[in-house]
């Protein structure tokens, strides 16, 4: 297959080049934390063009800071082990097994290969967890019933994070690095904990004073009942779609950890769609709208 790209006349690259000059301005030594998961994560093609995409915003003097999820991958290590993994509300049961499932998986297999890809594609990125620098202090999770709060589920080690100390991601930014943080905490003993990837990249944007979070998943969007792409949405348009049920399962922890970001001073958080070929590049050098973006009023 020939890749249009090449088939582009040089006129017109150095036209598209000129368009995205504004926003290069706009967002020059700004900080776009970028949650990357869903389809992105696992198709190759997909996972080069992020790369490409993460290295050319840091090229042109953006501080991008990955923070990965890892599902698919966590799923694929259980099955091989005979263990079916389990949700509640959208979360994740982590017994002890699971956690050192998790653990290896993310802060090692997932880590380590975007670690690869971004290093290959002419960035130099290091991974972190939340161990390094003491990053993501954590605790276990009292995840209480969306029906009843006086039912409480107990979800193993699945960790709410009590602090963030974003010193050592400020460090590696500072130094032309580009960090790519697994999103596991450490308690009080020294206990790991699995935390939801799409809250611990809004509360690090809210801490890095972020211009932008980017939700890297495997929809255009929020999708009302109808799956029409909602591109714009405010806290009480997304306490409606809460309560009628439109947003539920995995797309909770997203919306809720996206909504604490735009209420906490992150400019703008937007929802897009990582089976989109050069996604970040299109929704951040570009006017066109993609996915979803929540504001805070």
């Amino acid at each position: 297959m020939i890749d249009p790209v090449l088939n582009i006349a040089p006129r017109d690259k150095a036209e598209i080049l000129a368009q995205a000059l504004p926003y290069i301005r706009k967002f020059h030594g700004k900080t776009i934390v970028i949650k990357y998961g869903g389809n992105a994560m696992t198709d190759p093609a997909l996972q080069a063009d992020f790369a490409e995409d993460v290295v050319l915003l840091k090229l042109v003097g953006m501080n991008p800071v990955v923070v990965h999820g890892g599902g698919p991958q966590i799923e694929s290590a259980l099955n091989k082990l005979g263990k079916k993994g389990q949700f509640i509300q959208g979360m994740r049961v982590t017994d002890a097994e699971t956690m050192e499932v998790v653990e290896w998986v993310l802060a090692g297999e997932v880590q380590q290969d975007i670690v690869g890809l971004i290093n290959q594609a002419g960035g130099k990125a290091v991974g972190l967890t939340g161990r390094d620098g003491a990053l993501i202090r954590a605790r276990k999770l009292k995840m209480a019933d969306l029906n009843d709060p006086s039912i409480q589920h107990d979800v193993g080690q699945v960790g709410e994070i009590v602090e963030i100390d974003a010193s050592v991601v400020k460090a590696l930014q500072d130094d032309a690095f580009i960090p790519v943080v697994s999103p596991i905490g450490f308690g009080e003993q020294n206990e790991s904990y699995n935390i939801n990837a799409d809250v611990v990249a809004g509360k690090l944007a809210t801490k890095l004073k972020a211009e932008k979070l980017m939700l890297l998943t495997n929809i255009p969007g929020v999708l009302d009942q109808d799956k029409k792409l909602l591109t714009d949405l405010t806290p009480q348009q997304i306490d409606a779609l809460f309560a009628d049920g439109t947003i539920s399962g995995g797309m909770l922890p997203k919306i809720e950890g996206a909504l604490d970001a735009a209420r906490n001073g992150v400019n703008s958080v937007h929802i897009i769609d990582g089976r989109v070929p050069h996604a970040l590049l299109l929704e951040i050098l570009t006017d066109q709208a993609f996915g979803t973006m929540i504001r805070a009023r």
